[in-house]
């Protein structure tokens, strides 16, 4: 299946590539008008084309590994754009602060022309709202990852010309109703099946939904999303967590409700290249400190810690997560790997999630097809216990959510104790939520949202002495790029960055 769609995006390549060259100016806001409506749209294998040309917009920085960064923003690892987490953060600094930007508004340039012409081709009407519905969840992602980095944003819901899209951004407020409107669409007309193929199936819409409604602390409707993907029963935690970050683990997967696809020769992530040989995304000690010991309690009161052997009587999630820089590994067959990393780590710690040790050792000829995850069940029921806790408090639903991730096959964590109030479970759950996610990009919008980054971010000390920086005034967002603005002189700056 995933070599079907991957298949399919390679027919598009020549397509989009002439479609983008014309979509240089202003973002790719402007129509990709340079496919005409009088010789493409013409049959359902065009449309497939075009489909698989808007899901390629998913393999992009933005929505591939990040190189780490949101993890390094958090405050869990050292590496790239660690002067944007010391708070050295403006509207010229570049780097993520306009990729991401870029990266999503072209993805809604490719979402909105596809919703403009799709119903030129001759489609059995049912199959027509399936293909609107997947570009709609989409275009959902899309919209949704902007309001987490710059709020407000420019909403356009049709291909926009140039002096179209010369606009005030909306209120977060109004991109948000457009995001819930697109995925409720997406809800009704999705098929109710398991993730397999590359295209979003009703769970993803669902369980995206849940995640926005939680970002925007709606408990009890987020709370009633996330338990409708549980009750479906189509999803369900994998049985090795290692695996579940590596091609060989990913396919027809249960617990992979969404993710950007690769597939080795013509569509490659650059991640072992950079994680197991560049060594750019150093965990810090606080983050190995978070696991707890097989007894189920933290290193400052289990009497199972061992100082100087910090992976014994650990959550097995540690050590499939992070590894010594000098430490051993082992490729599937059981033979010992050599690393040849050209960095030292400047924390003493590498990744091990995502990182494929069968392709150690690993040079510029290396192509890596681990899919990168966006969505995935064990964050359904963390999603709901979050948000079930919030709304009414730690009921026995609460606690088989949270369990049911911490007893997964592999990993074995003792159960949660009995008793806990309704502020212990949070902080359980937040911890659950840091080692389960770890170096997956989503604890940046976890500790923004919990409103604990400015607290706990400016007491962490980076190798070299920097100290890191978050200004609760400004850095909740991210200033929009100062060159978008020189284009669009209708768009105000977020506050304090003029």
């Amino acid at each position: 299946m995933k070599y079907l769609i991957n298949k399919i995006k390679i027919f598009i390549i020549t397509i989009f590539a002439i479609c983008v060259s014309s979509c240089t100016d202003f973002l790719d806001k402007n129509p990709l008008d340079q496919i005409s409506s009088e010789t493409f749209w013409r049959n359902e294998k065009e449309v497939d084309m075009a489909l698989a040309g808007v899901y390629n917009r998913l393999n992009s920085w933005t929505f591939r590994h990040k190189d780490g960064s949101l993890d390094v923003m958090a405050g869990d690892a050292y590496g790239t754009v660690i002067n944007l987490a010391q708070g050295l953060i403006e509207p010229t600094s570049g780097s993520i602060i306009n990729t991401i930007y870029n990266d999503c508004y072209r993805g809604i340039s490719s979402c909105n022309f596809f919703l403009d012409n799709v119903e030129k081709a001759p489609l059995d009407p049912a199959r027509l709202v399936v293909y609107k519905a997947e570009v709609y969840f989409l275009r959902a992602l899309f919209y949704f990852t902007l309001t987490e980095f710059y709020g407000g944003v420019p909403l356009y819901d049709h291909s926009v010309t140039i002096d179209e899209a010369i606009v005030k951004q909306s209120p977060k407020e109004t991109v948000i109703a457009q995001v819930i409107s697109d995925l409720d669409f997406a809800i009704d007309n999705l098929d109710n099946i398991p993730y397999s193929d590359g295209h979003a199936v009703k769970g993803s819409a669902l369980t995206l939904k849940a995640k926005v409604l939680l970002h925007q602390e709606k408990w009890q409707e987020a709370a009633d999303v996330a338990n409708e993907v549980i009750q479906d029963k189509i999803f369900s935690l994998h049985d090795d967590f290692r695996t579940l970050f590596l091609a060989s683990g990913q396919n027809d997967n249960p617990e992979i409700i969404f993710s950007t696809r690769f597939l080795t020769p013509n569509f490659t992530s650059d991640l072992d290249i950079r994680f197991s040989w560049h060594g750019i995304l150093n965990p810090l000690q606080q983050l190995v400190d978070a696991y707890e010991c097989t007894d189920g309690l933290p290193i400052t009161s289990s009497p199972l810690y061992d100082p100087s052997d910090w992976k014994s009587n650990r959550d097995p999630r540690l050590i499939m997560t992070i590894k010594g820089y000098t430490d051993k590994a082992y490729n599937s067959a059981g033979e010992e790997v050599v690393f040849n990393y050209n960095n030292i780590s400047a924390s003493q710690y590498n990744p091990v999630k995502y990182c494929n040790w069968d392709a150690l050792p690993i040079d510029y000829s290396t192509q890596s097809e681990q899919d990168w995850i966006h969505l995935r069940y064990a964050d359904v029921l963390l999603m709901y216990a979050e948000a079930k806790n919030e709304a009414s408090g730690p009921d026995q639903s609460v606690y088989d959510a949270i369990n049911e991730v911490r007893t997964r096959t592999g990993v074995d964590m003792p159960e949660l104790p009995l008793g806990l109030n309704k502020d212990e479970m949070r902080e359980r759950i937040r911890n659950e939520r840091r080692v389960e996610f770890a170096l997956e990009g989503i604890r940046y919008g976890d500790v923004k949202r919990w409103k604990t980054i400015e607290d706990y971010v400016p007491t962490i000390e980076d190798p070299g002495g920097a100290m890191r920086q978050f200004d609760p005034s400004k850095h909740y967002l991210f200033p929009f790029p100062q060159s978008e603005r020189d284009i669009n002189p209708l768009l105000d700056q977020n506050p304090y960055y003029d």
